[in-house]
C-alpha cells in the first residue's frame, strides 16, 4: 500500500488517563470537574473515557469507586470519636438520631399577675363611668 491508500487519522490523539489514578480520585470524592482538572482535559473527555474503559457513565463508575473513600472516612471518624468528644457527639446525633433537648420552663405567675392587674384596672375604670 502506498501513502495515498492509507487513511489518515483525524483529530487530536486521545488523552491518556491512568485508571488507577482515576479510581483513587473517585475514592477521594473528587468531582468530575476536579478529576478533569487533574488530568488536564475536559469533563466530556472523562465521560468518553469512562464509556470506553468501563462501558459505563462517569456517575456509574464514580459510585463504584467512591465507596472506598467513604469507608476510610467513616473509619477515621470512629477512631477520632474515641478521643474527641465533639466527634462522638456529632456521630451520636447523625448516626443514632440523638438530639439536645433543652427544656425551657417559664414562670408565668408574674405575667398572670400583670394581666390580672390590667384586667382589674379596666373593670374599675368601667365601673367608675
Amino acid at each position: 500500500m502506498s501513502e495515498v491508500d492509507t487513511p489518515k487519522k483525524m483529530g487530536r490523539p486521545r488523552k491518556e488517563i491512568d485508571a488507577n489514578n482515576f479510581e483513587k480520585l473517585c475514592g477521594l470524592q473528587c468531582t468530575l470537574a476536579e478529576i478533569a482538572g487533574f488530568f488536564e482535559c475536559s469533563e466530556d473527555t472523562i465521560e468518553s473515557w469512562c464509556k470506553r474503559e468501563y462501558n459505563e457513565t462517569f456517575s456509574e463508575v464514580f459510585k463504584k469507586h467512591s465507596t472506598g473513600g467513604k469507608l476510610t472516612l467513616r473509619r477515621n471518624m470512629l477512631r477520632l470519636s474515641e478521643k474527641n468528644a465533639t466527634m462522638a457527639i456529632f456521630l451520636a446525633k447523625n448516626w443514632l438520631g440523638m438530639t439536645d433537648n433543652v427544656e425551657v420552663k417559664a414562670d408565668t405567675s408574674l405575667m398572670q399577675s400583670l394581666l390580672d392587674a390590667v384586667s382589674n384596672k379596666d373593670t374599675v375604670s368601667t365601673e367608675e363611668k
